[in-house]
């Protein structure tokens, strides 16, 4: 639901709860358009971050302090000069709009009480952090916003503050029965009416609706009956008067397999019902922590993706180099041709005369007439050389493309299962051993002195536990494959993989137990996803006991080797366990 109406709504209710009455201990600005401030409580002292960033704009409490520049900024400094120690005597919204009051009380020059305004705005792009006097005049912003920039307000000094009026929408606070009759009447979807018509409402507050409601968000209006119509009214009025009462249940919603985190809501939403949850207890904890693990996703992604786009080009070259390897083989097709010809000239040299280009020749091997062409200023066994050093030439060279080409398909075997890891890696640790892997084969030219004295986090296997106590353990990389296989498993357990394509080593750990047929399927279900056909719906796995498996001497990480084996066909998924952290 992200940063709409009513999440500000319940953290505006969170934050006038914790602050009316505290006064302003410290002002700090760590960032160009970003604000930390210390309140101090009758018990502790607060912090809250305000962010105008257009990519990250949030407001929150938090724990964390951030250290504030050598030289403050001049916004800061005016905050500093007029409410330093000043009082907040509440907190507002205005409306379900996007905007953050903080009314200040505090003494001007003269000593006389004195009320000033901070506007901290949500809003995207347009986000911004507005102070202004008593009379909503605006004495500065975080961010100036020229005519030329905005028609539609300046935010400069001087300037009287407003909120710009949202067209046709209105405030879902004060709207009637009769009035939301008239809105379902509209031609519009279920999901798409409630965002357009209310100040706060996204479109994931119309799909909740619907779903409450027992409804598909995309429906048409139209198609709905009185008593369709009449259950969304009700859920509808159920969710505002929980906005009045200020009744939240703050939840962060993540992917179930990837963790990574999807959404977050001021409401447990029901529509997510697919995806796993967290619930906290205020809305600041819910926001500190789900962009924490936001930022922590989003910076493996970004390295991810630039590591994926490397080994991606490093594949393509190799592919490349393949492509020419296999033309140059072809022309050593000729080169049998060329043996056959030099014999034929040398075994007719006596009785054979070069008087042209070319000269008939019966073969010996099949009684069939060739011609051969031949050099007339030459004589025959001249020519025969001539095409036994071709031969040759020819030989010498398809041996080294022998050589060659196997050498350029293991190492596109290599590239592959390494970007395979790549697309499974979910964490910054996860991508350190992958690199480090990319340099040890000479891939990445490893900068000196680059990562020394960095303590980094060591990328474990995944461990998984089946419903009946079964441990299975999948490699996330190449080197972990090999660990696993050779390392931890025992020559009893079972070993599962992708056939063919490339995936992660998984390992189920017997115990010297009989495996129970459902925890094959389940493993291999798992072998499945953790493959580069994690996306198929039905993937083939072939699996084996781990002293089958055997890694032929000098051969790349992870790769391995086996002559009898299981095979069951799987849908790619992780099923009947759980995992271990």
């Amino acid at each position: 639901m992200a940063f709409n109406g009513i999440l500000i709504h319940a953290l505006v209710d969170e934050l006038n709860r914790e602050l009316s009455g505290s006064r302003i201990n410290k002002i700090v600005q760590p960032e160009k358009e970003e604000l930390l401030i210390t309140f101090k409580t009758p018990t502790s002292l607060k912090r809250v971050l305000m962010s105008a960033n257009a990519s990250l704009p949030l407001i929150y409490f938090t724990e964390q302090n951030k250290p504030a520049p050598l030289t403050a900024p001049n916004f800061c400094m005016l905050l500093r000069k007029h409410i330093g120690s000043g009082r907040i005597s509440g907190v507002s919204q205005m409306g379900l709009e996007r905007v953050i009051r903080f009314e200040i009380e505090h003494l001007n020059e003269l000593g006389d009480e004195d009320k000033k305004y901070l506007y901290v705005e949500i809003m995207g792009k347009h986000s911004n952090i507005i102070f202004c006097d008593k009379n909503d005049r605006i004495i500065d912003a975080i961010k100036h916003i020229g005519y030329l920039q905005s028609s539609v307000r300046e935010v400069l000094p001087g300037r009287d503050y407003f909120i710009p009026k949202q067209d046709e929408k209105t405030d879902a606070l004060s709207i009637t029965s009769e009035g939301l009759d008239d809105l379902l009447s509209k031609p519009d979807s279920i999901s798409g009416v409630f965002s357009k018509a209310f100040i706060g409402f996204s479109k994931i507050t119309g799909i909740e609706l619907a779903h409450r409601a027992g409804l598909d968000g995309d429906m048409p209006l139209s198609s709905l009956n009185v008593s369709e119509k009449d259950r969304l009214k009700d859920e509808f009025f159920s969710l505002i008067k929980n906005l009045e009462r200020d009744t939240y249940s703050p939840t962060v919603y993540y992917e179930e397999k990837t963790g990574k985190p999807v959404d977050y809501s001021a409401f447990n939403l029901s529509c997510y019902s697919d995806l796993s949850k967290s619930s906290y207890e205020s809305v600041s904890t819910l926001l500190e922590e789900y962009y924490s693990k936001k930022l922590i996703y989003t910076n493996s992604k970004q390295r991810s993706s630039e590591l994926h786009k490397v080994v991606s080009n490093l594949i393509e070259r190799k592919a490349k180099t393949l492509s020419i390897q296999e033309s140059q083989l072809k022309d050593t097709g000729k080169m049998d041709k060329f043996k056959l010809y030099g014999e034929l000239l040398q075994a007719y040299s006596h009785s054979v005369t070069l008087s042209s280009n070319k000269v008939s020749l019966l073969n010996y091997y099949d009684n069939t007439e060739i011609n051969v062409s031949v050099d007339p200023s030459k004589t025959p066994m001249e020519n025969s050389n001539q095409y036994f050093d071709k031969y040759q030439k020819l030989k010498r060279t398809k041996a080294a493309l022998d050589i060659q080409m196997k050498e350029t398909n293991d190492a596109l075997s290599h590239l592959s299962s390494i970007l395979t890891s790549i697309e499974l890696s979910e964490t910054e640790a996860d991508l350190i051993p992958i690199r480090q892997e990319l340099y040890d084969y000479g891939y990445l030219k490893k900068h000196p002195g680059k990562g020394k004295n960095k303590k980094q986090e060591k990328s474990k296997p995944l461990h998984f536990i089946t419903d009946d106590g079964f441990h299975i353990y999948v490699g996330k990389n190449n080197y972990q494959n090999d660990e696993l296989t050779f390392k931890v498993a025992s020559k009893e357990d079972w070993w599962f993989h992708s056939k063919i394509i490339p995936g992660s080593h998984v390992i189920v750990k017997t115990e010297g137990k009989e495996l129970p047929d459902h925890v094959y399927t389940d493993a291999a279900s798992l072998a499945a996803y953790y493959s580069s056909g994690r996306d198929s719906d039905k993937l083939e796995i072939d699996y084996l006991q781990r002293k089958d498996v055997k890694k032929p001497n000098g051969a790349a990480p992870g790769y391995v080797i086996y002559y009898t084996n299981y095979s069951m066909t799987v849908r790619p998924g992780v099923f009947n366990m759980k995992e271990v952290k």
